[in-house]
């Protein structure tokens, strides 16, 4: 097994690993790194393979085949993943980039339930789990939203408050009243102005006095020329 690459070259770090090699030989299994030379010249296809461990810096985490498909057994995740065997080689080499150090596990795995019940069973995921963290963090959002809603709805219950449509209705309505009294208000001048006008010409007329005669006498011009001058 070598361990020069994929940056294992801590001493602390080469003992942990050799922890782990021990106690997998115990079920006559053995660690070899998958991005060494010789495995390499191997030319095995990821999805042939039945396990791989995963490292970086203080985290391991498995990528397994249960039954007839893999799943990505990180304890960071909400529960397992489903990885298509398209998926597999791209998925390990984008572990490579971040850093990873990737092992590939040789041997015959001991039997377990869950490859037993995938034997004969097929998977379908139709949301992948999520980062613990970020997962933590949704439900902390939910929370703060949910006590916001409840803050405002026991502020506003049954008291009439006005949302803001409502108040700019209410505005609206307002102004829409104050512009119908000002017109009231126009319109009940203008007609007292016109009666006005109405009443000053109807004395008018009746202060020039009337003839039955269609030519006036020089007497009756007389009169109203006096009547005209000194109104």
């Amino acid at each position: 097994m070598r361990m020069a690459e994929g940056g294992v070259t801590s001493e602390d770090y080469r003992t942990f690993l050799q922890v782990i090699s021990n106690a997998l030989k115990v079920w006559g299994l053995e660690l070899i790194l998958f991005n060494s030379p010789e495995y390499q010249r191997l030319r095995i296809d990821p999805i042939n393979e039945r396990s791989f461990i995963c490292n970086y810096k203080e985290h391991w985490f498995t990528v397994r085949k249960l039954g007839k498909q893999w799943f990505n057994l990180n304890s960071l995740l909400t529960g397992p993943e489903l990885i298509s065997d398209t998926y597999l080689a791209l998925f390990l080499a984008q572990l490579q980039q971040e850093g990873y150090s990737i092992f590939v596990v040789k041997g015959d795995l001991p039997d377990c339930e869950a490859d037993q019940l995938l034997q004969m069973i097929r998977v379908q995921q139709m949301h992948r789990p999520k980062l613990i963290g970020e997962e933590l963090a949704q439900l902390k959002e939910q929370r703060v939203q949910k006590t916001d809603l409840e803050r405002v709805l026991e502020v506003n219950d049954g008291t009439g408050m006005l949302d803001e449509d409502e108040e700019d209705f209410q505005r609206a309505l307002a102004l829409s009243r104050q512009e119908i009294d000002m017109e009231d208000e126009e319109a009940d001048l203008r007609r007292a102005i016109q009666l006005s006008m109405q009443g000053t010409s109807r004395n008018r007329c009746q202060d020039i006095p009337q003839t039955s005669g269609s030519h006036p006498t020089s007497e009756e011009l007389r009169k109203r020329r006096e009547a005209y001058f000194e109104k």
